[in-house]
């Protein structure tokens, strides 16, 4: 990438739904050009931008699901977790025998059918490690990875603005939960396919007008029932090494251990959890080296830390809710399906044997 390429990325992390116009005048660049370099970057996989719903928002508990799989079995599992809508992220790591995935089910149905019975009765896995997400301390927003902080000047960002809230720490479940209309979830569905589509295009999806898309558009902005994401391909920032730490915290200690996290350049997401290691963080380093520098000395200080697991990804199947190939984003050949009852089967699923059943069960 050119250093403007950069430029443009950070400037989409702040506003991602500014017009080219507003990026090009706020950079000192032509219109023409950061129109040009922005469908190069999301046509070469380097950056994607979309909707993501926040189940919190709609009463829902988010989840982090760590899976033990026989030799050989890790990837098919990965693969048809990754087919899910109700799976926001899919990491293989362990040479392949662990699939390490966080759900953002719509329902408590949902959680319950996937966790509860599905995954239990896929005889390819071994042992099942659930844990409820209970603060989160950074992620949800991509301007949050501060790795490309100073890429622009106070004044270059303050000119952009943002067309949404940003991520501050909070309580993973709303107290007061939302409740989403039918034209809500179609134009949720438009937004999960391009986080850049014009209000004409929305209210065309929603069947309203472009005044009234724009209104709720920000009332569910600024309920935080859903937030427009930067996804970007680390390998493209030079970060070619991404790991799992699962931290044991001194309870007294553990909200401070959580904010000192947040402001690591090489952490992209943080939040405590229920169970024996009760802070979960994603690391992208440059190389091991890095990795190991980091976690030594930064995260090995961290007062209060009792120990610590590092678990370097091997490969990820799905980040916020893209597909990945190799390194790079893939972009969806469609808005994703109309959503379905709870309990359904999504179409298309890879199938897993199943416990003591003889048949053949879908993930």
């Amino acid at each position: 990438m050119q250093p403007d390429d950069v430029r443009i990325i950070r400037a989409l992390q702040i506003a991602p739904r500014a017009s080219f116009a507003a990026i090009a005048t706020a950079l000192g660049l032509a219109e023409g050009t950061v129109n040009r370099r922005y469908r190069r970057l999301r046509a070469d996989g380097v950056i994607r931008v979309a909707g993501v719903v926040n189940p919190g928002a709609l009463g829902q508990s988010r989840w982090l699901v760590r899976l033990r799989c026989r030799p050989g079995s890790g990837a098919a599992i990965a693969d048809a977790l990754a087919r899910r809508d109700d799976v926001n992220w899919v990491a293989l790591s362990a040479a392949g025998s662990e699939v390490t995935c966080a759900t953002q089910s719509r329902t408590r149905e949902q959680r319950e059918d996937l966790l509860g019975q599905r995954l239990p009765r896929t005889a390819a896995v071994i042992d099942i490690h659930a844990f409820a997400m209970l603060r989160q301390f950074l992620g949800g927003r991509g301007h949050y990875w501060s790795a490309l902080q100073g890429t622009l000047s106070q004044e270059e960002e303050a000119a952009l603005g943002r067309d949404s809230p940003p991520f501050t720490e909070s309580p993973v479940v709303a107290r007061e939960p939302l409740r989403l209309t039918p034209e809500d979830e179609r134009m949720l569905d438009a937004l999960a396919a391009d986080g850049r589509a014009g209000l004409v295009d929305l209210a065309r999806a929603a069947s309203l007008t472009p005044g009234r898309v724009s209104r709720r558009l920000d009332a569910l902005l600024q309920h935080r029932a859903v937030h427009i994401d930067v996804e970007i391909a680390a390998a493209a920032l030079g970060c070619h090494v991404r790991a799992h730490l699962w931290l044991r915290v001194h309870p007294s200690a553990l909200k401070s251990a959580g904010r000192t996290l947040a402001r690591e350049p090489e952490v992209v997401f943080a939040a405590a959890v229920s169970g024996p290691w009760n802070l979960h963080a994603v690391a992208h380093c440059r190389d091991l080296d890095e990795l190991f520098e980091f976690t030594s000395e930064r995260i090995g200080s961290l007062a209060g830390l009792q120990s610590m697991e590092v678990s370097p990804v091997l490969k990820y199947v799905k980040q916020a809710g893209t597909r990945l190939s190799g390194d790079r984003l893939v972009e969806p050949s469609s808005a994703r399906p109309r959503r379905r009852e709870a309990g359904s089967r999504p179409a298309g699923q890879v199938e897993a044997g199943s416990r003591g059943t003889g048949q053949r069960d879908r993930l």
